[in-house]
């Protein structure tokens, strides 16, 4: 009986932001190392999260990545790995493989699973809807980085997004972009994610990845720093916490934030379903970011 009136509990807790979301838009960023679980039951917990937002009226729409997976690819077909400033070096033949697995591999995986549990997914490739420009960036020396088809995302078709969402189903976009070169460009998700969220007016944004959030001490997993106002994030920057690839997540953040994103999330998705801690408990789990 106990255990039963704790379950109680729980919903209860969560019926007021239940009703405060209701109809509102959230996207989440699907990321992370667990995306490659052999265990499918890790590998549906997001899912299974995303299905329960439908079923209280939240619209859910999902930025994917998959990294390793694309890594795998690249040493199958020959092609090394490399890496500058975190992002990948981004040739011809390696577009092709980025674009066939995150558009045509993970892609529909996440939207089989989705469907399998009963929600309503519709996989989208992000050419699609983004469109981007070749990212800049400079070395130590001050020199620009040669990374070749990496894009940053600039514009979203939100047109295809807005019709899933009337229609009550969930956009699964993969974080590939068309250039004005007719080109398919690699993308970071983050990014993607945050130009989503600000096209779309969406509530919240969620970055799911394979740390508990943003960490003052990244050798300390215990050091997660649980709220953070918009302000902060140059500071930590000058300071060495926010480094490498956490900065363009939370320069990303910080952009949605500025354009009307109620609050941002740094959830782990290791955390069995810790996108509905973070929005439905007065506690949360990982990092949150205001303005």
């Amino acid at each position: 009986m106990q255990t039963l009136i704790e379950k109680a509990g729980s919903l209860l807790e969560a019926l007021p932001y239940i009703q405060r979301y209701s109809g509102a838009t959230f996207v989440v960023k699907y990321g992370g190392s667990f995306m490659d679980s052999p265990d499918p039951e890790v590998r549906l917990t997001v899912a299974r999260d995303l299905v329960f937002l439908e079923a209280v009226e939240i619209n859910p729409v999902v930025v994917h990545g998959g990294g390793k997976a694309i890594s795998r690819a690249m040493e199958k077909a020959g092609l090394k790995p490399q890496f500058v400033q975190g992002q990948r070096i981004t040739d011809a033949a390696t577009a092709a493989v980025v674009d066939r697995v995150l558009s045509r591999e993970i892609n529909p995986e996440i939207v089989e699973a989705i469907n399998r549990l009963g929600g309503r997914a519709r996989g989208i490739a992000g050419p699609d809807v983004f469109t981007c420009q070749p990212l800049r960036l400079k070395g130590p020396d001050g020199q620009p980085l040669e990374l070749g088809l990496v894009g940053e995302v600039t514009a979203v078709d939100t047109a295809p997004l807005r019709d899933c969402l009337e229609a009550g189903i969930t956009p699964v976009i993969s974080p590939t972009a068309r250039g004005r070169d007719g080109q398919v460009y690699n993308c970071n998700a983050d990014v993607a994610a945050a130009q989503v969220a600000i096209a779309l007016e969406a509530r919240r944004l969620v970055f799911m990845s394979d740390v508990p959030g943003l960490l003052r001490d990244p050798r300390n997993p215990k050091s997660v720093i649980a709220h953070l106002e918009a302000a902060e994030v140059e500071k930590l920057k000058a300071q060495g916490v926010i480094d490498r690839g956490m900065i363009p997540k939370m320069d990303s953040a910080v952009a949605a934030l500025q354009a009307g994103v109620e609050k941002v999330s740094l959830v782990d998705g290791r955390v069995p379903h810790a996108v509905l801690l973070e929005i439905f408990t007065d506690a949360g789990v990982g990092t949150e970011l205001v303005r």
